[in-house]
């Protein structure tokens, strides 16, 4: 597994990104996906995690409702749809991949990680 993220960049407030996580070495389809991001001088955190088929997802309080996390199995890829961003979304963020295929909160439970992207929202 290789994963690249990219589709971060500058924004401002109310504004949207969609992030993108391309795994251009497939071995399987079928790992758990999820979403991390860690702003200057604070720890990674949580932000969104789907299973492989897509049923399950899971949405850190902080952008639950703003944030859509979803997966197209045949391209690779998941997404990150961010909306309504605050200046407090502002952070690197990274995607990575399960070895399970269950959706999963726990940054212990991912073996791959992307470089990240970076979101910078102004406001």
């Amino acid at each position: 597994v290789q994963l690249q993220a990219s589709g971060g960049g500058l924004v401002p407030a109310g504004g949207s990104l969609r992030l993108s996580c391309a795994n251009s070495r497939r071995t399987s389809s079928n790992n758990g996906m999820g979403w991390f991001r860690q702003a200057p001088g604070k720890e990674r955190e949580f932000v969104a995690t789907i299973n492989w088929r897509g049923a399950d997802t899971y949405y850190a309080d902080s952008v639950k409702g703003r944030f859509t996390i979803s997966r197209d199995n045949a391209k690779n890829t998941v997404y990150l749809q961010m909306n309504s961003l605050k200046p407090e979304d502002t952070a690197v963020y990274y995607c990575a991949a399960a070895l399970s295929s269950s959706a999963s909160t726990d940054a212990t439970r991912y073996r791959y990680w992307g470089q990240g992207t970076q979101v910078t929202v102004s406001s």
